[in-house]
């Protein structure tokens, strides 16, 4: 099975030699252009940019996999789709790495100097990139590349410098002396949703601050004692009787000697400990705030690196946590540290390299996030001009978050990145920011940190659309784009700054729809991580069962928002799904003669089944149309599954054998037409899901067009429905399925003849059967074949009751009448419940008063038939209990 095609990479396109008016992607192994068409409307979907440090996770598969899905189904209702690729430089990830790399040479950034580590990272982006679109092309990703983009291309760093310069001079970027957290290990400043916060088992060490008057001294607690050596106050609530008298004197910080203050404030908590807190403002962000409030001075006892510097006297060159094992016992000996209690805390740790996150006094650039937030969370007011969450539930965990915004570290102490565009007077101090440098630049010099990645990123929509020019064709047709795909751990990450920033500087939203998906679990529901060695990668999928496989397990594996559990036992079930089809579609092949397109014809004379299958196809594409249009794509996928592996393969191609096999030549015309046309409406609803086996299979359907990916959407043939033929199909299927159901429970193999009594509700539904006895014949195998409303009831026999009919066989000697006694009981049951449920549904006023009139008539009918059903079973367990 040809479930993946050995593809060529599409050459690096540059956008500005693309023809205007034109576009080229690369879909399934083959590259295409075509003409734009700008009165078609636009569909736009940038893709989540996965950054340049390797391989491509299982979560990042998810987002393109539906993605991409959404993009097919798009392009093939007539919208001019815009699937834009692109990456991220990942600024501390990729350093990272680029730096790992240079420690197995022997040399470090410092030895290069900034322009050749720039040149070392570049050329680690090239290598990479290149195995990102080979990753993207194994998923059958229908890119447009002669539009990818990078978040360090020109065009996007010109809109970096654009946002930074502008937010700039409104006041909403300033520069300051801040508590930010500090990555020890990477050197650099995190924002705060770059910190993950773990329980860790701490402990609170107890100590006496001595007087400097002799008179006593006072009791604190700390979780991290190597700051103390950054005490420059001791602070009390001002309403605390116990410590009113204190206000204003002085304790001696031990071990350093100095004399710190006693201050008042109100942030101190009365009831927690002993009412009193050391107050270290380079080292805590409450304790910056309190040192403000008194004008406190600032000392910084620790490098950049974690270990303690020369205002740690003694301990200067120490790791820090090595300090803090050292001063506990020095403060043990000194009889300051009387006591010691555990005490599980939650610590902060960095979310790229897992150190201890280190509040740290540093001058850093920060973005005035309330205006921002505000015009952000304004904008969700107008249901016209919103962003819309998929689920729902997401906007409010969004909402929550901007309402309790804090002002965004966008700093960071690294070398590649984009680099911040302000400078420095060499004499004067002064600041100068701009998207081009100083006119004098010999006595300027720039700032030698970059921006936050996530800056770049929160352009992402716009920006690859060649903003700020606003005048572009690009720009003007597919912004806003329609929809973004990605996981609920980013929304704070991306989505929320996507938002802020495209309102800021477009004055609109970034995207129509946001579909927000879950994380993608081990088999046991735990986080994938590489501490648990459960990590997945999508390429080892693919490779053992191809790409189709993957992307129909991702795609239909959950509903929207929640995680999805990786289980290879699944995937290998979509497997043997694509397999199939695969082989429906080449018992089908086989059969149609050579048949051209323009030899299909649906208008002859049709079986039941035949009218069945089109009805049900029509079914199908209303339902599965319904459902991805609101992206739920696990619905859509349940309907094609239960349409082409029940109705299709297991009940149509078998009935189809009999005019296939047979001598009446309109009869097999009119088959293979169905069969063509069916497959073939099948195969796009599918092609999404499934690009690689879609497209094999359609080449070799009569068709029209150079590929799938460029047929039309299906739309339902109500002219083509018969709804009185499904039911009277549908209650020949139950038959056929009862007998054999009956056969199996008595060990009575299908070769075996056996006598069959039909009785049928009314004389009509007799007729029915008897039109179509030739399926009962073919599938039943009957010795005899008795189609009545009144039948002789066997003695001693089997029976089934399905909606218009009873169906009994007599299996006098292969039946045990207490066993089947016990199955009635057991249909009773269940129908018992099935009345139940109908009936508390419909006793619901809520339900009836809000649900679609035919839903309701739906329900009633549903609750007359089981309600008939049950009362036959009952009457025939009296039949056999005598």
């Amino acid at each position: 099975m040809a479930d993946q095609q050995e593809v060529n990479l599409p050459p690096k396109y540059d956008p500005t030699t693309v023809e205007k008016g034109r576009y080229q992607y690369w879909v399934d192994g083959k590259f295409f252009e075509a003409e734009r068409n700008p009165k078609k409307d636009p569909f736009t979907i940038v893709i989540p940019p996965p950054n340049v440090t390797g391989k491509l996770h299982i979560g990042h598969a998810w987002d393109t996999t539906l993605q991409d899905i959404i993009t097919r189904i798009k392009r093939m209702q007539g919208y001019d789709v815009l699937y834009l690729p692109g990456m991220d430089h990942a600024g501390i990830a990729t350093q990272a790495k680029v730096e790992e790399k240079l420690r197995e040479e022997g040399v470090s950034r410092y030895d290069l100097g900034r322009e050749k580590f720039l040149e070392k990272a570049w050329d680690w982006k090239e290598e990479y990139a290149s195995f990102i679109r080979e990753q993207w092309s194994k998923l059958g990703l229908g890119l447009d590349y002669s539009r990818e983009r990078f978040t360090l291309d020109q065009g996007l760093s010109d809109a970096v410098k654009e946002v930074f310069v502008k937010l700039y001079e409104k006041d909403l970027i300033y520069r300051g002396e801040y508590i930010i957290n500090w990555d020890p290990q990477t050197k650099t400043a995190l924002s705060d949703i770059e910190v993950i916060y773990k329980d860790v088992q701490g402990y609170f060490y107890h100590m006496r601050y001595p007087l400097a008057d002799g008179s006593g001294h006072i009791e604190i607690a700390t979780t991290r004692p190597e700051t103390m050596l950054g005490d420059t106050a001791v602070a009390v609530h001002p309403e605390d009787e116990r410590y009113k008298h204190l206000i204003g004197k002085k304790v001696k910080l031990p071990i350093v000697g100095r004399e710190i203050e006693i201050v008042a404030d109100d942030y101190v908590d009365r009831e927690f400990g002993s009412g009193a807190v050391k107050i270290t403002p380079a080292h805590d962000p409450n304790d910056f705030e309190i040192g403000n409030r008194h004008n406190l001075a600032r000392i910084l006892v620790m490098n950049e690196d974690g270990t303690m510097n020369e205002n740690a006297g003694k301990y200067q060159g120490m790791d820090r946590f090595e300090c803090r094992k050292q001063i506990v016992n020095d403060l043990q000996e000194q009889g300051v540290l009387f006591e010691i209690e555990e005490h599980m805390h939650s610590v902060g740790h960095s979310e790229r390299s897992g150190a201890v996150v280190e509040p740290y006094l540093s001058t850093q650039w920060f973005v005035n996030m309330q205006p921002l937030a505000d015009a952000a969370l304004e904008l969700q007011k107008n249901s016209d001009e919103k962003v819309h969450f998929v689920p729902a539930r997401f906007e409010k965990t969004y909402l929550r978050w901007m309402e309790n915004i804090r002002d965004w570290c966008i700093s960071r102490q690294l070398w590649w990145g984009h680099r911040i565009p302000a400078w420095y007077h060499k004499e004067t101090g002064e600041v100068y920011v701009g998207k081009k440098a100083p006119e004098d630049i010999e006595n300027w010099e720039q700032d030698t940190d970059v921006l936050d990645t996530w800056f770049s990123s929160a352009l992402w929509p716009f920006s690859t659309l060649n903003w700020p020019d606003t005048e572009d064709e690009d720009f003007k047709h597919f912004f806003p784009t329609n929809a973004l795909v990605t996981g609920y751990d980013i929304i704070f990450f991306w989505v929320a700054r996507m938002i802020f920033q495209s309102k800021e500087f477009t004055n609109e939203r970034p995207f129509k729809d946001v579909l927000i998906h879950g994380l993608v679990r081990d088999a046991e529901g735990r986080k994938m991580s590489k501490s648990l060695g459960n990590g997945v990668d999508p390429m080892e999928v693919i490779e053992k069962y191809g790409a189709d496989s993957l992307r129909y397990f991702l795609s239909t594996g959950s509903s929207p928002g929640q995680d999805l559990r990786f289980q290879w036992e699944k995937v290998e079930s979509t497997w043997n799904f694509v397999n199939k089809i695969w082989n429906a579609s080449r018992f089908a092949l086989m059969n149609m003669n050579g048949l051209k397109f323009e030899e299909i014809d649906l208008t002859g004379k049709k079986s039941v089944a035949d009218q069945w299958i089109l009805t049900r196809l029509n079914e199908t594409i209303e339902q599965v149309t319904r459902h991805v249009d609101k992206y739920d794509f696990g619905e859509a996928g349940r309907y094609l599954y239960n349409f082409i592996w029940d109705d299709f393969c297991d009940w149509y191609i078998e009935m189809a054998k009999l005019p296939l096999y047979g001598d009446d030549e309109a009869a097999k015309l009119t088959t293979r037409s169905i069969l063509a046309h069916v497959l073939d409406q099948t195969m796009r609803m599918l092609h999404p899901f499934m690009p690689f086996v879609t497209e094999e299979i359609w080449q070799q359907l009569p068709h029209e067009g150079e590929s799938i990916v460029r047929a039309s959407w299906p739309v339902a043939q109500q002219e083509l429905s018969n709804h009185e033929a499904s039911d009277i199909m549908q209650q020949l299927v139950a038959i056929i399925r009862s007998v054999r159901n009956i056969r199996a429970e008595v060990d009575t193999p299908l070769s075996k003849e056996i006598p069959i009594y039909i009785q049928a509700n009314d004389p009509e539904g007799k007729a029915n059967m008897e039109e179509n006895r030739v399926y009962l014949d073919r599938f039943c195998n009957p010795s005899e074949l008795v189609i009545d409303t009144t039948v002789e009831v066997p003695e001693k026999g089997m029976s089934a009751v399905v909606t218009g009919a009873e169906i009994f066989l007599p299996l006098e000697g292969l039946i045990d009448i207490d066993k089947e006694l016990a199955r009635l009981q057991a249909e009773l049951e269940k129908l018992d419940k099935e009345v139940e449920r109908v009936d508390k549904k419909l006793s619901n006023e809520g339900f009836v008063k809000k649900a679609p009139e035919q839903v309701v008539e739906a329900e009633k009918a549903k609750q007359q038939d089981y309600m008939e059903k049950r009362e036959k079973v009952k009457s025939r367990m009296n039949e056999l209990k005598g």
